[in-house]
């Protein structure tokens, strides 16, 4: 079974901030669980399997084929996007406590290099910024023969989950 721990931690100003990416543990997840969150989903009907994970990369690949083209034969821009955001989404998921926090999509940018009509595009998301509000990753997907086919940047907010209150102690608001 593959192991991953996705991303690193950020810088040690972050340290000892109660809550802040610095608390919560780099997490491990294989590969197999990581393609089980796929179940009923975009990324189900579009064929993204993650194929790898590291300390500060998390990498997935999709097909090109009647799914993921447009009327002009090629790699659709829309799919590509939804392979950038599925895997910086992922990888943000993974760099926060789900305990304490979730992370949304603020704001996906997509630059479409080179047009692709067949076989498999590859992404590789990196974190450029872990934060305590935002994260910043930068998503590069290539072809067959390793030729850039789309750079994205994807900026999550953080947001905090709401705390129940504790009813049992009557502690709840009033």
């Amino acid at each position: 079974m593959t192991q991953a721990q996705v991303p690193g931690k950020s810088a040690p100003r972050d340290e000892g901030v109660p809550g802040s990416l610095m608390a919560a543990p780099l997490r491990s997840i294989s590969i197999e669980d990581l393609n089980l969150l796929n179940k009923e989903t975009l990324m189900r009907a579009l064929g993204i399997e993650f194929t790898a994970a590291g300390k500060d990369f998390l990498r997935a690949r999709m097909p090109v084929d009647a799914r993921t083209r447009q009327t002009h034969g090629i790699l659709h821009g829309g799919a590509s996007a939804a392979l950038a955001e599925t895997l910086a989404s992922v990888g943000a998921h993974l760099a926060v406590d789900p305990s304490l926090f979730r992370c949304v999509g603020l704001e996906l940018n997509a630059n479409h290099v080179r047009g692709v009509r067949s076989g498999w595009v590859s992404g590789t998301a990196r974190p450029l910024h872990l934060g305590r509000s935002t994260q910043v990753w930068d998503i590069q997907i290539t072809d067959d023969d390793d030729l850039l086919v789309c750079v994205s940047r994807l900026t999550l907010a953080v947001l905090p989950l709401a705390r129940q209150p504790d009813i049992a102690s009557g502690a709840g608001a009033r």
